[in-house]
């Protein structure tokens, strides 16, 4: 990843060569990025920030803070909540007249926290067995006894 200061100092650094008479691609080859990157690096005369999805991001104005996650987890871990799921929990709260954050929020807060597994007092699910397998050893060989009738059928033309 690249930060922005980098990217700047990078474009001066080729946008003082090109002024010195360089091409671009050998410009670009010196500081070891591809001229297309510098191209879209370029913003109308500044310099793009990074756009990748990895890309370090400030944070949100409006994200949760510490303390609202914290009582997010202190709610849904009241023993009135305790087996129930997010999408139980906003409606009861907004019957009460509490907001706390949306649905989608709450299994976020609950999943950062390692609590999104089962909630509830129904066993949770358990593992299943693989299928078992048939195995056929000769022709004509099933377990309900009718391949003898379809087989003297299939022959005889009965």
């Amino acid at each position: 990843m690249s930060v922005l200061e980098d990217r700047q100092r990078l474009i001066r650094e080729v946008e003082q060569a090109r002024a010195e008479g360089a091409r671009l691609a050998p410009a670009c080859a010196v500081v070891g990025i591809d001229p297309r990157t510098f191209q879209r690096w370029q913003d109308g005369g500044g310099v793009r920030a990074d756009r990748r999805p990895g890309a370090d991001r400030p944070t949100p104005t409006q994200a949760l803070s510490e303390a609202e996650r914290a009582e997010i987890l202190r709610v849904v871990n009241e023993d009135r909540f305790a087996a129930l799921s997010p999408a139980q929990i906003v409606p009861r709260l907004a019957d009460e007249g509490v907001y706390l954050a949306s649905e989608r929020t709450f299994y976020r807060v609950l999943a950062a926290a390692d609590q999104i597994t089962h909630r509830g007092r129904a066993k949770p699910p358990q593992a299943k067995r693989a299928p078992t397998t048939h195995v056929v050893h000769a022709p004509w060989a099933c377990r309900s006894g009718c391949a003898p009738i379809i087989a003297s059928e299939l022959l005889h033309g009965g």
